[in-house]
C-alpha cells in the first residue's frame, strides 16, 4: 500500500466511523432528536456499526486501522514503523471531517439549543467525558479497554481465513460493541486517540450555540491511555503468541 492509499483510506474510513459514532451520540443526546434518550446500548451499537462501515470501506486502501492505538499495536507487533505517521495523520483528518459532518446532519437540532431554558452541553456528542473525574482511574480505564481491543485484533489474525473472508472486520465491530457495554461506563471508552482528539478540536471551533466547554484539562487522558494500551497489546502479543 502506498502512502497515498493509506492516507485516503484512513481519512475516509475514520470519517465514516465518527459520523456514525458521534451521530448516534447526537441522536441520543439532543432534545429534538427522534432517538432522544434511547440509551447506552444504542450508543454502543452505533459505534460498533461505525467501526464496521468505516473499516470495510477503508480496508482495500489501508487495511482500515481507523485508530492510532491499533496502528501503534500493529507496529509494535510487526516492527514496521515507516507508515505509522501516514496512518495517524489520515485518522486525525478523517475524525475531524466526521465531526463536521455530524454537526451538519444535526445542524437544526444544535441550533435549537440556543433558546432552550437550560443550556445543553454538547461535548459528549463529540468526545468523551468521565463520569467520575479521577485522572489515574480514568487513565487505567482507557489503557485496559484499549488493551482489550488491540490484543484480540492481533490475535484474530491467527485464525485462518478470518482476514481473507472479511469476517475479521465484522468480529472487530462486535468487539467494540462489547467493550462499550462492558468497559465503557467509567469514561465513555475513547479507546482511540483520533476519535476523541479530532472531534474535540472541531467542537472547540464550531459555532454551536450554548455548547459549553471543550474540557482541555481532560483531553490528554483519552490520548495517552489508548496509546499505552495499544503498545501493551502489541508487546503482550509478541510475548504470548
Amino acid at each position: 500500500m502506498t502512502n497515498g492509499e493509506v492516507f485516503r483510506g484512513e481519512v475516509i474510513g475514520t470519517a465514516i466511523l465518527i459520523l456514525f459514532g458521534a451521530g448516534v451520540c447526537a441522536a441520543v443526546t439532543l432534545r429534538f432528536s427522534k432517538a432522544k434518550a434511547a440509551g447506552w446500548i444504542v450508543i454502543a451499537f452505533g459505534w460498533g456499526f461505525g467501526v464496521m462501515a468505516g473499516a470495510y470501506t477503508a480496508g482495500p486502501l489501508s487495511g482500515g486501522h481507523l485508530n492510532p492505538a491499533v496502528t501503534l499495536g500493529i507496529a509494535v507487533e510487526s516492527g514496521k514503523w515507516g507508515q505509522v505517521w501516514v496512518y495517524v495523520l489520515g485518522q486525525m483528518v478523517g475524525a475531524m471531517i466526521g465531526a463536521v459532518l455530524t454537526w451538519l446532519v444535526y445542524y437544526a437540532q444544535f441550533g435549537a439549543n440556543r433558546e432552550t431554558e437550560q443550556s445543553l452541553p454538547t461535548l459528549g456528542i463529540f468526545s468523551t467525558i468521565p463520569e467520575i473525574r479521577n485522572p489515574v482511574a480514568n487513565l487505567l480505564t482507557e489503557t485496559i479497554a484499549t488493551f482489550a481491543l488491540v490484543l484480540p485484533i492481533l490475535a484474530f489474525g491467527l485464525t485462518e481465513g478470518l482476514g481473507t473472508s472479511g469476517t475479521k472486520t465484522l468480529i472487530v465491530a462486535f468487539l467494540v460493541v462489547g467493550i462499550g457495554l462492558s468497559l465503557g461506563g467509567p469514561t465513555g471508552y475513547a479507546i482511540n486517540p483520533a476519535r476523541d482528539l479530532g472531534p474535540r478540536l472541531v467542537h472547540a471551533v464550531l459555532p454551536i450555540p450554548n455548547k459549553g466547554t471543550s474540557d482541555w484539562s481532560y483531553a490528554w487522558v483519552p490520548v495517552a491511555g489508548p496509546l499505552i494500551g495499544g503498545a501493551l497489546g502489541g508487546l503482550v502479543y509478541n510475548l504470548a503468541f
